[in-house]
C-alpha cells in the first residue's frame, strides 16, 4: 500500500546522508525542505518528491498535512516508567532543602518505590504504566525505553521487565526493555553488597538473557544497565556486572556522573558501553575522551531541573565531537516528567543547545542509543516510515512553545497511531 504525506510547510528529515548518527557542528543539520511530499510503501519511506510530484503517483491514501511539519518520529532513550506509587513527600521534602542523596540515606528513595513495585501484581503494573506510554505516544514517540530497576530481586525484576515486554506487544510502538538491577542496593543488602551483586551476575543476568519472550527469539531486556555513584554502585562493582551481561551477549549503558564523578566514565569506555547517561558532573577529560568515541552521551536536564541540580555540560560535549542525545528521565525522585518536549526547551535554556542541536538529540542520536538508528530517528529512503507530525507551520515553535505539545499525528511503520482531537 503506498501513502503520500503531502502539503507540509517543512520537512525535517534529520538526514545523515547514510552515516546514522550526527555530532558536533553536524547535529545542527536537520535537513530542512520544503515543498515536499514524503511516499510511504507499506512501512517503508519509499521517497521524498516534490509536491508537483504527487499527481504522478497512484497511491491508495494521500494525507493533507496542509500547516503541519513533518519530523522523524521522537525516541525516548532513557525511562524508569515501569513503577509504582508516589514519592509527593519526598518532593514536599525537597522543596525544603533535603537533597537526594540525605533522602536516600533517610530510607526514601528507589527503595520507597521498590516497596511499592513489591506489593504490586504484574496485572496492576500493566494498568498503571499504560497510560504512560499512551501519553509519550501523543508527544509524537515511536520508540520508547522502558528500564526495570525497582524490583530489586530476582522476582520482581522478572514481573517488571515481563510487564514491559507485555506492553511492546501490546502498543503499536517499539517499547526497548532495559534490565536496571544494577540502580541500587536494596535494604537487605545495604551491607552485602557481594551477596547481591550475586543475585545480578549468577540468577538474574543468565535468567534475562537465555529466556525467550512470548516464543519470540529476544531476551527479555535488550540492554543491561547500572548506576555508578556513591550511593549506589563502584566502578569495579559495575564493572563486575556489566562483564558478565557480555558474556550473556548484551549491550551495556550506564547511568554516571550525576552527583559524583567517580571513574564511570573509564569504565563505560572499557566496557564498550553503547551509551552513558546524566554527566552533570563530568569531568574535563572524560569529555575529551567522550568526544573521540561512538558512545552516545544521553543527557537529561529534568533531573538537573527536578532536583536543582548542575546541568550536564552540553555545549563541552557538542564541542567536543560527542554524540549527544536527549531524554526525559521520567522516574518518580529525581524527575517526574514524562513532557519530552519540555526536555527539548530545558536543553536550549539551560544548557545552551540550538533547536536544531536538541531535533538531532531527540531522533537520530537518541535512536542511536537504543542501537535503533539504522532503521529510524531520521526520515531517510528506506527507513521505516516512523514519523511525528506536527500542528505548526515553523519547527522553531516546537520549543518555543514550552511544555505544550503541538504533535498533531504519530505514524509507527507506516500507519497512524495517534491523532490529535
Amino acid at each position: 500500500m503506498i501513502k503520500i504525506l503531502s502539503g507540509a510547510s517543512q520537512i525535517i528529515t534529520v538526514d545523515t546522508h547514510g552515516t546514522n548518527v550526527k555530532r558536533g557542528n553536524d547535529l545542527n543539520d536537520v535537513g530542512l525542505l520544503t515543498g515536499y511530499a514524503v511516499v510511504i510503501e507499506d512501512e517503508i519511506i519509499k521517497d521524498i518528491i516534490p509536491e508537483s510530484s504527487v499527481k504522478n503517483y497512484t497511491a491508495e491514501e494521500i494525507i493533507d498535512l496542509k500547516d503541519k511539519i513533518i519530523l522523524p518520529g521522537l525516541i525516548e532513550c532513557h525511562t524508569h516508567a515501569a513503577f509504582a506509587g508516589s514519592r509527593a513527600n519526598e518532593f514536599r521534602e525537597k522543596l525544603k532543602g533535603t537533597n537526594y542523596e540525605e533522602i536516600d540515606r533517610l530510607g526514601g528513595g528507589i527503595n520507597s518505590t521498590v516497596n511499592a513495585v513489591r506489593n504490586s501484581a504484574i496485572d496492576e503494573l500493566i494498568k498503571i504504566i499504560f497510560p504512560r506510554v499512551e501519553y509519550f505516544i501523543s508527544q509524537g514517540v515511536t520508540t520508547l525505553e522502558i528500564k526495570s530497576g525497582y524490583g530489586l530481586d530476582f522476582e520482581n525484576e522478572i514481573k517488571l521487565l515481563k510487564a514491559i515486554n507485555y506492553l511492546n506487544d501490546n502498543f503499536p510502538i517499539d517499547i526497548i526493555p532495559t534490565f536496571l538491577g544494577a540502580h541500587t542496593f536494596p535494604r537487605e543488602f545495604k551491607t552485602d553488597h557481594d551477596g547481591y551483586i550475586k543475585i545480578l551476575t549468577r540468577e538474574l543476568i543468565p535468567y534475562i538473557s537465555r529466556n525467550n519472550v512470548n516464543g519470540k527469539l529476544k531476551k527479555l531486556a535488550a540492554f543491561c544497565d547500572g548506576y555508578c555513584e556513591l550511593t549506589a554502585f563502584s566502578p569495579e562493582e559495575i564493572t563486575k556486572i556489566f562483564s558478565t551481561a557480555k558474556k550473556f551477549n548484551m549491550d551495556i549503558r550506564l547511568h554516571t556522573d550525576q552527583f559524583n564523578s567517580i571513574g564511570g566514565i573509564d569504565a563505560a569506555l572499557n566496557l564498550g558501553a553503547v551509551s552513558v547517561d546524566h554527566l552533570e558532573v563530568i569531568k574535563n577529560e572524560d569529555i575529551v575522551k567522550l568526544g573521540t568515541s561512538d558512545i552516545v552521551c544521553v543527557l537529561l536536564p529534568g533531573s538537573s531541573f527536578f532536583l536543582n541540580h548542575k546541568y550536564a555540560p552540553a555545549r563541552d560535549l557538542i564541542n567536543n565531537n560527542a554524540v549527544v542525545a536527549l531524554s526525559t528521565d521520567y522516574n518518580p525522585g529525581s524527575s517526574n516528567i514524562s513532557n519530552l518536549n519540555l526536555i527539548m526547551s530545558l536543553a536550549a535554556l539551560k544548557m545552551g543547545m540550538t533547536i536544531e542541536e536538541t531535533i538531532s538529540a531527540v531522533t537520530i542520536n537518541a535512536a542511536k542509543a537504543l542501537k535503533a538508528n539504522q532503521y529510524c530517528g531520521s526520515i531517510e529512503i528506506g527507513k521505516i516510515a516512523d514519523l511525528s507530525i506536527f500542528d505548526t507551520c515553523d519547527y522553531a515553535d516546537i520549543l518555543y512553545n514550552v511544555g505544550k505539545n503541538l504533535t498533531y499525528m504519530t505514524i509507527k511503520n507506516g500507519d497512524v497511531v495517534y491523532i490529535s482531537d
